[in-house]
């Protein structure tokens, strides 16, 4: 799943735990970089300015099992602020560079228990970021791998310019888009070429470009 939080009207996220009111910390990450470790000690809610994160839990036998690919808007970490979970149990990789904001879970607290506005907000992010869980689980368990490569890629769009009929997604190794929707690197490739044949996608400009047109083609059928 991806998620990337457009906001209630009216409030800016980002404006806010940028302000004077949230004390935080900005920090960097270059593609590839982990920003925490699974059962690493969990400590900060992280709120993503730009870029890309791959969250994925690690087997005892190393494989890697994809849960969520977060950007622009998302949090993560948040689970600290339950006293069930000292420690994270999955970890965020950066996939191109990124830049976070850290919250201590202390002063998240404190921002949730004195601001309205950003805890309506946060409440709000929580509650369709759950309802999104639960949607991949029902696709994952009713629908074919064809399917969930289209919702996926679907997913992993963003919306492009004002008025346009196509969004936009960073091109993900097939690998991983394979992890995610529980198939095989080979499906994956099979069902990409397939729908670039049909025109549903398209390449350029180091981006994948997915049309709207691969609802009817796909997803509706």
């Amino acid at each position: 799943m991806i998620e990337g939080s457009n906001g209630r009207a009216g409030f800016n996220p980002e404006a806010f735990l940028n302000s004077r009111r949230v004390t935080k910390r900005i920090t960097s990450f270059e593609k590839a970089e982990t920003i925490y470790s699974q059962g690493e000690s969990c400590s900060t809610v992280l709120f993503i300015i730009s870029g890309l994160v791959k969250l994925a839990t690690i087997a005892e036998d190393g494989k890697a099992g994809v849960i969520a690919i977060l950007t622009d808007g998302d949090f993560l970490g948040e689970a600290c602020l339950s006293e069930a979970f000292s420690e994270h149990a999955a970890e965020a990789t950066a996939m191109e560079s990124t830049t976070v904001l850290g919250i201590h879970k202390t002063e998240m607290s404190r921002v949730l228990r004195e601001e309205p506005e950003f805890r309506n907000y946060f409440i709000s992010y929580l509650l369709r970021r759950s309802a999104r869980f639960e949607a991949d689980l029902v696709d994952q368990l009713n629908n074919s791998a064809e399917k969930r490569l289209a919702r996926l890629l679907l997913l992993l769009a963003r919306p492009g310019s004002a008025g346009s009929a196509e969004i936009k997604a960073p091109i993900l190794v097939q690998e991983t888009l394979a992890e995610m929707i529980g198939t095989t690197r080979g499906r994956v490739n099979l069902f990409m070429n397939k729908f670039r044949r049909l025109g549903f996608i398209d390449y350029g400009n180091g981006k994948l470009r997915v049309h709207n047109s691969i609802v009817e083609g796909v997803l509706q059928h």
